[in-house]
């Protein structure tokens, strides 16, 4: 086994860089860590409990239920992906995320994350990504998953207006904007089924591991 492995998985939403990170994972047995859903559990308890101070709530409780048990939590409602944009934009917040996503990280050297900031804030040093990918998909292909994702209970315009939205929020954000660092490699996910996604993953890490 490898001594260590850390992946970072970048992208706008829906453009497919949650499928390539768990395909990734399970490849090479790696943790898969998804970093947008302590921001959607963020979101989540600011709108079910509506605090007075934001962020001292967050930090008493953020940190209360183990990642696994975040990552079976229904958080993909329409109500949750406008509220998460809004609250990635918060400086922060986004400190305590950070904080809590670089303790997972640093205690575990086989790890796959998948995020807006892994290669160009969380993993840029201490500990450094070994491989970095970044995610693109049209807005067009991006939207009908999306869609199908929340189960077509939303108009299809609506959720290709959110995703725009959302895009242009992340890429404009002050603080730990998205994008593409320079030694990433591109996955251009509307033009490639999951094998073709997989097997252009796998050449890159074996390229880079021997």
């Amino acid at each position: 086994m490898l001594k260590k492995l850390r992946i970072a998985c970048d992208g706008a939403a829906a453009s497919g860089k949650s499928t390539g990170a768990k395909l990734i994972a399970k490849q090479y047995k790696l943790l898969l860590f998804n970093s947008g859903l302590y921001y959607r559990y963020a979101s989540f308890l600011i709108i079910k409990n509506k605090p007075k101070n934001k962020i001292k709530y967050l930090e008493e409780n953020l940190n209360n239920i183990p990642y696994k048990e975040i990552s079976k939590l229904d958080i993909y409602s329409e109500e949750i992906n406008k509220h998460v944009a809004v609250t990635a934009q918060q400086k922060n917040i986004r400190k305590i995320i950070d904080n809590l996503q670089k303790k997972i990280i640093k205690n575990n050297n086989h790890i796959c994350i998948e995020g807006r900031d892994i290669a160009s804030k969380i993993l840029n040093k201490n500990p450094k990504y070994d491989i970095a990918f970044y995610f693109k998909c049209n807005l067009k292909v991006a939207s009908v998953r999306r869609w199908i994702d929340l189960k077509k209970k939303i108009p299809l315009n609506e959720v290709k207006k959110s995703l725009r939205l959302r895009t242009r929020l992340d890429k404009n954000r002050t603080h730990s904007p998205l994008i593409r660092v320079k030694d990433s490699i591109v996955i251009q996910s509307d033009k490639l089924n999951k094998v073709q996604m997989l097997k252009k993953m796998i050449n890159t890490i074996e390229k880079k591991i021997k």
